[in-house]
């Protein structure tokens, strides 16, 4: 049992293939539908939003270190193939390490907006459905297996898409803040 705080989590039982055991908790029982759908309708959302933001702010960024809407949707294309290869490793590997991903980092700051939107975004959608389509095909004990990451204190398939999902609508979010925005400071 893991106990932090008001955070109380209880190991259920194992399950074991021919490489590790994986303990799944009781209060995830990794119900993976609502993810593969979250994932397969982000791009419906994502991409008309991205095109809804005017061509005179869609690479403005809002203040210096800041992403512009353009950054913020190029951003989701480029990570795809983080997350195919995370996912290719978390299914081969007995005990699998997750490097964290800094794109502020690691990239260039104006790798982003060097890159063609439209092209992004169709990179974006066609990788979604390829992934999409390699999820549906997942195990329970694919969807269970583990890995130590950088980041956190657990880390499991299941928890990658799901965090995959979110960072989806994070970035939308940020898209559509900049859409809405009010005023912008001159530069």
């Amino acid at each position: 049992m893991i106990e932090r705080s008001n955070f109380r989590l209880d190991w259920g039982p194992a399950i074991r293939d021919k490489k590790a055991v994986y303990y799944v908790p009781e209060a995830m029982k990794l119900d993976t539908a609502p993810v593969i759908s979250a994932l397969e309708r982000a791009p419906s959302i994502v991409v008309p939003l991205v095109r809804e933001v005017p061509t005179a702010i869609l690479k403005r960024r809002p203040a210096p270190g800041k992403w512009s809407a353009h950054e913020h949707a190029c951003h989701l294309a480029v990570v795809h193939r983080l997350f195919f290869d995370r996912l290719d490793v978390m299914l081969t590997t007995p005990a699998p390490l997750i490097a964290p991903y800094d794109p502020g980092k690691s990239d260039a700051d104006d790798l982003l907006l060097r890159m063609d939107l439209a092209t992004a975004l169709t990179q974006y959608a066609d990788d979604r459905r390829e992934l999409v389509g390699r999820l549906r095909k997942l195990t329970p004990t694919d969807w269970a297996r583990t890995a130590e990451h950088g980041e956190y204190n657990h880390y499991s398939v299941f928890i990658m898409f799901r965090h995959l999902a979110l960072h989806d609508f994070l970035h939308a979010y940020r898209i559509e803040e900049l859409l809405l925005k009010r005023t912008w400071v001159e530069e």
